[in-house]
């Protein structure tokens, strides 16, 4: 379904209308054999003008976003849970060829959904899950995004998978490509966590480190989608099959769940997990129930979160400062639609402190043995200040996403942790250091 105008619709096109014209080149187009499952086209969030599959990622009328449509089949829970143990258990609902399972691929998804009891207790909730996405092959959800992208470019006869990245789809990409037997090309900011430069570069392919930002990052990977009609920019012109990838979380939510929905979910990818849970209602595969949606962001890269607050319906650009880095996007592509999904559910947005992110951090590590990255401790943290200001219901079933691991980001608790002195190997000196008295 394509959003209806809202206030400022006419600013937000405008927005689309800065990025790059959509890509069709002579070289790189949808052969007659190319196959995405059940997808049959591609239509625009804004004006819905519906194009055929192929490497567009804007529309030619509003310059508008495109998303993949589909005639999908009927489906069945027992159908879905024969597939495999991963993502592909949901190809049927994905724009990716019916043998995409037998293909070299990482194999993402189907992460542990975890039952977070100590936290909730802590928090003074009654239910809370933790949807653990560290356990995917790289460390974080981007390997769901990159799986379909990857899919997608090989049947449009893309030769170079790529991107720009704050780190974790750097890490995606590279590793999916070298399984897949293509060259990779990746470019991050120079600032990155050096735990993140180093599983990117250990994958091999070109890898590129810019002076800047994310979106200096962005803007140039836009320039290069133009130069190199071969290239495949997972999240600039395949955007559209990349971001469908991210719908998976949402279906394994449910599945995982005993086929229901949570009443309210919060931290990565809010818009297509919005999207996977309509889906899978509108399939039958699941009871219509309400569900609302939480966004969160770091007070020092916040633009979805203070238009939230302002009550607009236009992001504006900043320029980001966070310990953040991987949400460290000053103008995010989906901002406008998180604030839809946002206010469609009668959910919330917030920000916090870096210093509220690492207590956050901690606070998982401690009462679930959970160790997030940044990202995660921005959720964790979200998740608290929206329950004290009573905007979140501690007793409503909720699920929250850990989209990465904690060891790419050691730099930011690193001076947080107490790492204390060694001892000597004996028996008297552990009593003295750590006696029941003391």
């Amino acid at each position: 379904m394509v959003p209806s105008p809202a206030r400022g619709q006419g600013d937000r096109w405008e927005r689309w209308g800065r990025k790059s014209s959509p890509v069709t080149t002579a070289t790189t187009r949808t052969s007659p054999s190319a196959s995405f499952g059940h997808a049959t086209g591609l239509s625009c969030r804004e004006c819905g003008k519906v194009y055929e599959l192929g490497p567009h990622y804007a529309c030619e009328e509003c310059f508008g976003p495109l998303e993949v449509c589909y005639d999908y089949p009927v489906l069945t829970r027992s159908g879905i849970e024969a597939g495999p143990p991963n993502m592909w258990r949901y190809a049927s609902l994905l724009p990716v060829p019916p043998d995409i399972a037998a293909r070299p691929t990482a194999e993402p998804g189907y992460t542990r959904l975890i039952r977070a009891d100590n936290l909730a207790h802590a928090l003074g909730m009654r239910r809370l899950w933790i949807k653990d996405d560290r356990g995917n092959p790289t460390h974080s959800f981007k390997d769901r995004v990159v799986a379909v992208a990857l899919a997608a470019a090989t049947e449009m006869g893309f030769k170079v998978l790529a991107c720009p990245s704050t780190g974790n789809l750097a890490n995606a990409v590279a590793a999916a490509a070298a399984r897949a037997g293509v060259r990779s090309v990746v470019m991050v900011p120079a600032d990155l966590e050096l735990q993140k430069i180093i599983t990117t570069a250990v994958y091999g392919g070109t890898f590129v480190t810019v002076n800047g930002t994310y979106d200096d990052v962005n803007r140039l990977a836009s320039e290069l989608a133009g130069e190199h009609p071969d290239w495949a920019f997972v999240n600039v012109n395949v955007r559209p099959y990349y971001a469908e990838g991210s719908k998976t979380l949402g279906f394994e939510i449910a599945e995982q769940l005993g086929w229901r929905l949570p009443g309210q979910v919060s931290g990565a990818q809010l818009v297509k997990v919005d999207k996977g849970f309509t889906e899978l209602t509108s399939l039958g595969l699941v009871p219509h129930t309400p569900w609302r949606v939480f966004g969160a962001q770091a007070t020092g890269c916040s633009p979805v979160s203070a238009a939230f607050a302002a009550g607009h319906d236009v992001v504006r650009p900043v320029r980001p400062d966070t310990i953040a880095k991987s949400l460290a996007i000053g103008n995010p592509a989906d901002g406008p639609y998180v604030l839809d999904v946002v206010r469609r559910t009668g959910g919330a947005i917030a920000d916090v402190s870096d210093d509220e992110v690492i207590d956050a951090i901690r606070l998982l590590a401690a009462t679930e043995g959970v160790f997030g990255e940044t990202a995660g401790g921005v959720t964790v943290g979200v998740l608290r200040k929206l329950l004290k200001e009573g905007q979140l219901d501690p007793e409503a079933e909720t699920v929250i996403i850990n989209s990465g691991d904690g060891l790419k980001t050691l730099d930011a608790v690193a001076e947080a942790v107490d790492v204390p002195a060694p001892i000597r190997p004996t028996l008297e000196a552990f009593a003295e250091r750590y006696s029941p008295d003391r």
